[in-house]
């Protein structure tokens, strides 16, 4: 358990100025109102403050953030108000605490809304003050590491949150060393026996490569000594969760990845950082492609080192990172390595735009986008990926997300540009709208005043913002397409029976709109040209009493509820359902319909890709038929090892669920692992969570995945 003393020892050692009275009352209010409260293990509740105070103290944050630290519960969990902590604190710590205070009542209608709301809350509160999000990583670092005390479901749903969300804004904000740390603990959680497996297997290893990290230190250092260049040169092991990342991208086993050590080299200078690299070249022949200079193009958090990987001693190959001592504070704790400076001369407002950039870009989407889907799907996108550097022709810097195309650096320059993209030369040469992008790339953007953007744009453009802007584009186009086709198919019916759309009186439009609870007459035909309202309907509103009988009228279906396929739709009747084959829903999942016209409504999945980026004019409610048992055919994927009695193992794993194999398929590859498909029958989520679970758990299964 930390102590007090070691809190302000800590902050003593990297700013002696501090003022630590302020961080010694904020102890004493946090010891009096946490009064009594435990935490799940039986320790005092007062712990994970300290804790947490301690770790932000690690990260050298001001004695204002540390005081928060301390203080960041008392909102939520005490009877304190905000009135008593600024009279108490001040305003600073005050907006501080408040920033960090979970977001916990106001309900909102769905799950995914109060998901996208508290990520609109944590990114506002983010742009405010950083320092908010750096105390909300130190608190949330603290739980994963005291998550043994929850239940099994608890620690799932809290480690993937911490992988989807909290890592992605750690490495967002340069800091490694949390990243990391995040990464594993939510690993040991989400896969218990493939992390305890993987990390028996990786402290072993090191363990038996000691000598050989030793030797290739030693030589560094000397031949580094007879340039005349101090260094400080360690080699440590790579975290696990980024060793297991790996081995699932290469599709590889543990034996077969040979950098699980990476070494550092720090020297005093850029200069230095150039004349060692060329240095260790000399010495060791570099792997062609395995160099990046992220000292002359910084990434977007301001990150900065070369790397290069070297066949060194005994023809292994080693990977080496060259930098300054700030690149490596820097690289450490990211944002929280420049709060300190933030009084100092040699920082400046520019610096704190180019480095919080990409935060005031999700932030823009976050006003634009109302959606919730959408802006999960932009967070996402924002957070998670890699970045690659392409160039202007003037040279100008854009930096994108990982497989981005020309279209994505058209918007990346100007809507409009996007907007009008016609075509894009890549280093001189012509190429499709859809090629990827690699770092280094000069880019051109041809425009042409009759270029529109395409539905088949969103098939591979990645970032957020062309996404939106293209979406934006095309639901007008489809919005006024509908306007045009409504008012032919109510037309041709009522010229039918001898009227016309042109004869239709005032009153007779205002009392569609009316009927059917809509704004204006182009709302009135988008409806119909969508298929939410037939052009029977409206003819059965307008057509002359006397002659009703002499037609059939389809009575109105609004407001009301039908149940097909174990699936209710509201609003709707007599319409064809079937499912998405692109995500294939199962019960217990989220799911939305698609309106096709004349082809009924197809069921997806609410996080399935094709009905994220559909039509929202043409998305209905809908959802499981409670209580209704529906069989759905979905397929696994396992990795396994290719071993006599593996695959009997797996099927009988399968059958204990009380789950029928309808097909299996198997094949090997050349490092002696097996690829199992199997089609199996299952009637909801839990049931699925279960399966996946009791085939991870057969000894020899590396992962198993659902096939969509």
């Amino acid at each position: 358990m930390v102590r007090l003393n070691e809190i302000l020892e800590k902050v003593s050692e990297y700013n002696p100025n501090a003022n630590l009275d302020i961080i010694k009352k904020a102890y004493i209010f946090s010891a009096r109102v946490h009064k009594d409260q435990v935490r799940l293990s039986g320790e005092p509740y007062l712990n994970h403050p300290l804790e947490t105070a301690y770790i932000l103290a690690e990260l050298k944050m001001d004695e204002y953030c540390i005081s928060a630290g301390l203080l960041h519960d008392v909102l939520e969990d005490t009877l304190t108000t905000r009135e008593e902590l600024i009279k108490e604190f001040g305003e600073e710590i005050t907006q501080l605490v408040d920033g960090v205070t979970k977001i916990g009542k106001i309900q909102y209608a769905s799950h995914l809304e109060r998901k996208a709301e508290n990520y609109r809350k944590m990114l506002i509160a983010m742009a405010k003050d950083i320092r908010v999000i750096i105390i909300k990583l130190a608190d949330r670092l603290h739980n994963m590491r005291t998550l043994d005390f929850h239940s099994p479901d608890k620690q799932e749903s809290i480690s993937k949150e911490t992988v989807e969300i909290y890592a992605p804004i750690a490495h967002r904000l340069g800091m490694s060393r949390l990243k990391g740390e995040l990464e594993d603990l939510a690993f040991k959680y989400l896969k218990p026996d493939i992390y305890k497996e993987l990390k028996e297997a990786v402290e072993k290893k090191v363990k038996e490569r000691e000598k050989y990290v030793e030797k290739v230190k030693d030589i560094i250092k000397k031949v580094l000594l007879e340039h005349n260049i101090k260094a400080e040169v360690s080699g440590r092991p790579k975290h696990i969760s980024s060793i297991y990342q790996k081995m699932e991208r290469q599709k590889v086993g543990l034996d077969q990845i040979y950098d699980l050590i990476a070494f550092r080299v720090i020297v005093g200078s850029v200069r230095e950082c150039y004349e060692v690299l060329g240095i260790l070249h000399s010495l060791w022949r570099p792997i062609p492609g395995r160099f990046k200079d992220y000292i002359g193009v910084p990434k977007p958090n301001m990150y900065q080192s070369l790397h290069t990987t070297v066949i060194g001693p005994e023809g292994e190959r080693i990977e080496i990172q060259i930098r300054t001592e700030d690149m490596h504070r820097i690289a450490e704790y990211g944002v929280a390595a420049h709060w300190k400076y933030k009084e100092s001369k040699g920082r400046t407002a520019k610096d704190d735009e180019e480095r919080f950039a990409w935060l005031r870009q999700i932030l823009e989407w976050q006003q634009e986008t109302k959606d919730a889907r959408d802006f999960i799907e932009s967070i996402k996108t924002e957070l998670f990926t890699d970045e690659v550097y392409v160039f202007t022709p003037k040279g100008d810097v854009k930096v994108l997300p990982k497989g981005s195309t020309p279209v994505d650096f058209a918007y990346a320059i100007h809507s409009d540009v996007g907007n009008h993209c016609a075509g894009a030369k890549v280093n001189g040469k012509i190429v499709p709208l859809k090629h990827e992008l690699v770092t280094g790339d000069i880019v051109e953007i041809i425009t042409s005043p009759q270029q529109k953007p395409s539905p088949d744009w969103l098939k591979f453009v990645k970032t957020s913002k062309a996404k939106a802007r293209i979406k934006q584009v095309l639901r007008q186009q489809q919005y006024e397409t509908s306007i045009d086709i409504g008012k032919e198919l109510i037309d041709k019916a009522l010229k039918k029976h001898e009227l016309s759309l042109a004869k239709l009186t005032k009153n007779e439009i205002n009392q569609l709109l009316k009927k059917f609870n809509l704004k204006s007459e182009e709302e009135l035909f988008s409806s119909v040209g969508f298929g939410r309202i037939s052009p029977i309907q409206v003819l059965g509103e307008v057509i002359p009493e006397d002659k009703k009988q002499e037609i059939k009228i389809v009575e109105s279906t609004v407001n009301k509820e039908v149940s097909k396929e174990g699936i209710i739709i509201k609003e709707l009747d007599g319409v064809l359902i079937k499912f998405a084959k692109c995500c294939n829903p199962i019960p217990g999942e989220p799911i939305l319909g698609f309106i096709s016209r004349g082809k009924g409504i197809t069921i997806h999945s609410k996080e399935c890709p094709n009905i994220l980026n559909a039509d929202p004019q043409r998305i209905i409610e809908a959802s499981w038929e409670p209580g209704k048992k529906i069989l759905r055919q979905i397929k696994l994927r396992v990795e396994c090892v290719d071993e006599p009695g593996l695959l009997s193992n797996i099927s009988s794993s399968i059958s204990a669920q009380n789950v029928n194999i309808s097909e299996a398929k198997i094949t090997t590859t050349e490092d002696k692992r097996a690829i199992c498909d199997f089609s199996v029958q299952i009637t909801d989520t839990n049931l699925l969570s279960k399966l996946i679970s009791g085939i991870e758990k057969v000894k020899g299964v590396y992962s198993v995945t659902r096939l969509k």
